[in-house]
């Protein structure tokens, strides 16, 4: 059975594992989750990640951050669906709660936060917030 939103699954799986303060999470590997990860971890949402292969299929192992044993990501809700998909232009890009979260937008230039994506003058579709 293939799943109808994997973007959605990943940020499922990191809420859930951080909610029972597990110190991974595997997840299916694919180029935007790896992109995705690779944002959280510039942004210091998560400590590190990693894609291990087996055979035809590889997982992208999460490291996830604590700090005083609370997680360090409290929201991470997706924005653009797949029923309903959300671009931006590059003056219309949603801020996360006046600056201190991050959007996480897929743009013509790869996936970035919504401040680069700014500065780049690039707009793009908004994958999701992160605070």
């Amino acid at each position: 059975m293939s799943m109808t939103d994997p973007i959605s699954d990943m940020l499922a799986r990191i809420k859930n594992a951080q909610a029972v303060r597990k110190r991974t999470v595997s997840i299916p590997s694919s180029t935007v989750k790896t992109a995705i990860a690779a944002v959280l971890k510039d942004e210091g949402y998560i400590r590190d990640f990693r894609v291990e292969s087996e055979g035809v299929k590889s997982t992208l192992i999460v490291e996830l951050k604590y700090v005083d044993g609370r997680g360090v990501i409290d929201r991470l809700d997706r924005y653009s669906k797949p029923g309903r998909r959300r671009y931006f232009g590059k003056d219309e890009i949603p801020r996360v709660l006046n600056g201190l979260g991050i959007a996480i937008i897929s743009t013509s230039s790869g996936v970035m936060t919504d401040a680069r994506a700014r500065s780049e003058g690039q707009g793009g579709e908004v994958l999701c917030l992160v605070a």
